[in-house]
């Protein structure tokens, strides 16, 4: 327990030295400290997930997680360990509610960003079905739009085509209609449209002329409509529209399985919404409250060394401090002191070798003077 209290003191950023001889301030700072080793263990576990994602189907994911997911748990460990060892409980309130405002600002940004990807693993079911549905419009818009372009695009082939159908209809109905009036002229059968006289007469011979020009039309119209059909069943395959299917629940599962991180965040917003786009409460609410649970975990300790009361590790902490500046101060005055004697020495140094250079010049002229 030594050990563990003493980890957690390290993770508050104390100074355990100091804090060793207060034991009513441990409690408090194991505390501050568990809270912000939780903080970074959560992160490292969001921001491995998000990288598992990112190369969801590499052979080397799972390593890219574990790697990430370490070093963005550190950077954040450290990151919250400073902004809550650099709070001084000094300054009044106002003054350390304001000393600590960017900090809050920058806790509640790093809640947000490892609490997203917890999101994505909590609703991973519900985000899943929300990627079929996407997929699926997705890919029936796709056809639709498939269509649009190939029937705009051929729009004079498909009239054609049309007009041969009904065509070829048309002659079907008309031939066997004309071939019951002829099986009626044959036999004799007395109607508006026959003789009435049996056997195969002038008429029957008429009417059976005429059934074979219909048949060779409808002949070569059956030949055109073919041809027709076969050109478009190309133009088909050209523009992609006889390869494009939508997908069947297994194709479906695949792509939910290996859709990124974008995609998952985008389904995890649109859960918040009904299909009439009215905003669904409930699903609203409980993203949205473990967002708020990790933002709050976050500023968590940012917040206990806000109102927790000045103590008397922060008094002598504050001593220390105060201690340290004067011992600072007191070193420069010192250098400054040896300075100014170094400058001193130096000066009376220069002005002895400047005296002994003038006497010299002095003894210089008054020999030369002598010796004139």
């Amino acid at each position: 327990m030594k050990k563990v209290t003493r980890f957690f003191w390290f993770c508050s950023g104390a100074h355990i030295d100091t804090l060793k001889k207060y034991p009513i301030e441990h409690n408090k700072y194991v505390g501050i400290g568990a809270t912000i080793f939780f903080t970074a263990l959560f992160a490292s576990l969001s921001g491995g997930y998000a990288m598992y994602f990112v190369f969801n189907g590499d052979a080397f994911a799972v390593g890219f997680a574990i790697l990430f997911g370490l070093l963005w748990g550190t950077a954040i460990f450290n990151m919250d360990r400073y902004i809550v060892s650099s709070i001084n409980k000094e300054g009044s309130t106002n003054q350390q509610i304001l000393q600590a405002s960017p900090r809050i600002l920058l806790a509640i940004m790093i809640g947000v960003v490892i609490s997203r990807p917890l999101e994505l693993k909590i609703f991973d079911k519900e985000i899943r079905q929300k990627l079929k549905t996407s997929y699926l419009k997705g890919q029936r818009s796709k056809i639709d739009t498939l269509e649009k372009t190939y029937n705009q695009k051929y729009a004079m082939e498909l009239g054609k085509n049309t007009d041969l159908k009904k065509e070829k209809d048309s002659l079907e109905k008309d031939i066997n209609r004309s071939r019951f009036q002829l099986n009626q002229e044959v036999f004799g059968d007395k109607t508006n449209q026959t003789s009435g006289i049996t056997g195969y007469g002038t008429y029957a011979k008429q009417k059976q002329t005429v059934l074979q020009e219909k048949e060779a039309r409808l002949k070569t119209v059956t030949d055109n409509l073919g041809q027709m059909d076969e050109y478009l069943s190309h133009r088909k395959d050209y523009e992609g529209l006889n390869s494009t299917r939508l997908f069947n629940d297994h194709q479906l599962d695949s792509l939910s399985n290996v859709a990124g991180f974008s995609d998952r965040n985008w389904a995890l917003g649109q859960l918040s919404y009904n299909a009439n786009g009215t905003r669904d409460l409930d699903t609203y609410m409980a993203i949205s409250f473990i967002g708020y649970l990790f933002i709050l975990f976050e500023c968590l300790p940012v917040f206990v060394k806000l109102m927790s009361p000045k103590g008397p590790y922060d008094t002598a902490l504050a001593k220390i401090a105060e201690a340290n500046i004067y011992m600072a101060g007191k070193e420069k005055d010192r250098d400054i002191t040896v300075t100014d004697n170094t400058y001193d020495h130096n000066l009376d140094t220069d002005i002895q070798r400047r005296k002994k250079i003038i006497t010299s010049q002095s003894d210089y002229d008054f020999e030369r003077h002598s010796y004139d």
